[in-house]
């Protein structure tokens, strides 16, 4: 009986410690997301400059150093931001690599 209980709590902490998926199928890390926070965004979304990376929505420059900005695992842009919100401050970008 103490065992299922334990893989039952476990099962349950695990559940809530992942964050929701990418449409690709990656994980977006808790470190970005709280399950609502992060979502694919079309390339136009983003823009590069030599400062940084633009968030077009809310004109916030991420320096290429920004430790928010990450590589994307599918190769497209997502973009986490604060609630979720299209005006919402940047938790997170997912971006291609670059090719030299």
């Amino acid at each position: 009986m103490r065992g299922i209980f334990f893989l039952l709590v476990g099962l349950s902490t695990t559940t809530f410690a992942y964050s929701h998926d990418a449409p690709s199928g990656w994980k977006y890390p808790n470190s970005c997301c709280s399950n609502f926070d992060c979502r694919h965004v079309n390339q136009t979304a983003v823009s590069e400059r030599p400062q940084g990376y633009i968030i077009n929505a809310t004109g916030e420059v991420l320096p290429y150093s920004d430790r928010r900005v990450r590589i994307s695992p599918d190769g497209e842009y997502h973009w986490c931001s604060a609630a979720g919100e299209d005006r919402g401050r940047t938790i997170c970008l997912f971006v291609p690599a670059r090719a030299y």
